[in-house]
C-alpha cells in the first residue's frame, strides 16, 4: 500500500515533464491510467530498448495502465468522460487551447467532476506573450536565461546535460497536485493548476543571478562564484585526461587542501572575490591536478576533509558501491529501472510496476 493508494490519475501527458510527475504517483500506489493516442506516446519508439521496451518509456511509465483513445472520435470521448467522473487527478501537456478544442478543458472536466484536480503542463503557461510558442527543454532554458551561463571556456553556450525545465516542471507539478489534493480534503473542491516550465526554472537561479533578480547586471560564468569564477568550485583536468572537481568554497576546505599541498600562503586568494582575484590560485590548482591521474587524486583526497569528487561517466556512476547500497538501480522483468528517490521507513523494498504495452 503506497501513500497514494486510492488516488486515480488520468494521465494524458507525453515525453518528460508530465510522465515524470505521474510515475512518481504510480510508484506510490496511485492508479494511473495513461491515455494514449492510437500511435502511442512517441517515447515508446525512443531507443535504446530493453526487453522490448524503450528504457526511457519504461522508467517514466512503469506501474501505469495504458488506454488508447482517439479524442477526435465521439465514442472515445464518451469513454474519457466516464473515467473523469471517478478520477481524482487529470493531467495534460498539450499546447494551450488544444484541450478546449477537444472538449476537455478545465471547465468541461469540472462540469463532470467538480472535485477533480486538473493540471496543465506547458512550456510557457496558458497565457502570456509566449503561451503559444513551441518549445522543448533547451528553448525554455534559453529564454529563462540559463543557457547564458551554461557555457564553455570560450563563453559559448553549450547544450545542457540536464533537462532542468522538463524535470523541474514535473517536480513542481507533483507538488502542486499534492497541495491541491490536501486542500480538497478541507474544502471538498477540486482545483486548476497551470504549470509552466519557464516559471519553474526562474526560482532555480537565486544563488547565481541575485544581481539580475535585484535589477542589476546578469552573471557571467568567469566571474560568478558558483559558475566558474572560484578556485574551490571548479573543474580540473588530471594526468590521464579525466577530470576532478572541487565543490565547496568554505574556508576549512581551502585550508585543508592548501595545507596538504604545502601552499597555505595561497589561502587569501581562496577567500577573495570570485573572478580575476582568484585566477592565480586556479592556475596553480590546474597545474597541480595535472600531475596525477583522476583515481590517484581520489585516493589521495580520502585522507583530507575537502569537498572533492572525481568526474564519473554514467556507467561509473551506476556501478559505484554507493548506488548499489542505496538500491538506486533495480532490475525487474528484464529491465533496469532507476528507483524512486522517495522512500519511507518500514516499507518493503520497492519493486517497479509492470511497463504497459500500448
Amino acid at each position: 500500500m503506497g501513500k497514494l493508494s486510492g488516488i486515480t490519475v488520468l494521465d494524458l501527458t507525453q515525453f518528460l515533464p508530465g510522465p515524470a510527475m505521474t510515475v512518481m504517483m504510480a510508484d506510490q500506489g496511485a492508479t494511473v491510467i495513461k491515455v494514449e493516442p492510437p500511435a502511442g506516446d512517441p517515447v515508446r519508439a525512443m531507443a535504446p530498448f530493453e526487453n522490448g521496451q524503450s528504457v526511457w518509456f519504461a522508467n517514466l511509465n512503469r506501474g501505469k495502465q495504458s488506454l488508447v483513445l482517439d479524442l477526435k472520435v465521439e465514442a472515445d470521448k464518451a469513454r474519457l468522460r466516464e473515467l473523469i467522473a471517478s478520477a481524482d487527478v487529470f493531467a495534460e501537456s498539450f499546447r494551450p487551447g488544444v484541450m478546449k478544442r477537444l472538449g476537455f478543458d478545465y471547465d468541461a472536466v469540472r462540469a463532470i467532476n467538480p472535485a477533480i484536480v486538473y493540471c496543465s503542463i506547458s512550456a510557457f503557461g496558458q497565457d502570456g506573450p509566449l503561451a503559444g510558442h513551441a518549445a522543448h527543454d533547451m528553448a525554455v532554458e534559453a529564454l529563462a536565461g540559463f543557457m547564458s551561463v551554461n557555457d564553455g571556456p570560450d563563453g559559448t553556450p553549450v547544450v545542457p546535460a540536464v533537462p532542468a525545465a522538463d524535470m523541474g516542471a514535473g517536480l513542481t507539478a507533483l507538488s502542486a497536485v499534492l497541495m491541491a489534493l490536501i486542500g480538497r480534503e478541507k474544502t471538498g473542491k477540486g482545483d486548476y493548476i497551470d504549470i509552466a516550465m519557464f516559471d519553474t526554472m526562474l526560482p532555480w537561479c537565486v544563488h547565481t543571478a541575485s544581481g539580475a533578480i535585484a535589477g542589476g547586471a546578469s552573471p557571467r560564468s568567469a566571474t560568478q562564484r558558483s559558475l566558474g569564477g572560484a578556485a574551490f568550485y571548479q573543474v580540473y583536468a588530471t594526468a590521464d585526461g579525466k577530470h576532478v572537481v572541487l565543490g565547496g568554497r568554505e574556508e576549512k576546505f581551502a585550508r585543508n587542501l592548501l595545507n596538504a599541498l604545502g601552499r597555505i600562503d595561497l589561502l587569501p586568494l581562496a577567500l577573495a572575490e570570485a573572478g580575476p582575484d582568484q585566477a592565480p590560485l586556479i592556475a596553480f590548482l590546474r597545474e597541480t591536478f595535472l600531475a596525477r591521474t583522476r583515481d590517484e587524486w581520489t585516493h589521495w583526497m580520502e585522507q583530507i576533509d575537502v569537498a572533492f569528487a572525481p568526474v564519473l561517466d554514467f556507467r561509473e556512476a551506476f556501478d559505484q558501491p554507493h548506488t548499489a547500497h542505496r538500491r538506486l538501480v533495480v532490475e525487474a522483468d528484464g529491465r533496469h529501472h532507476i528507483a524512486p528517490p522517495i522512500s519511507f521507513p518500514g516499507e518493503t523494498a520497492w519493486v517497479p510496476g509492470p511497463v504497459p504495452e500500448l
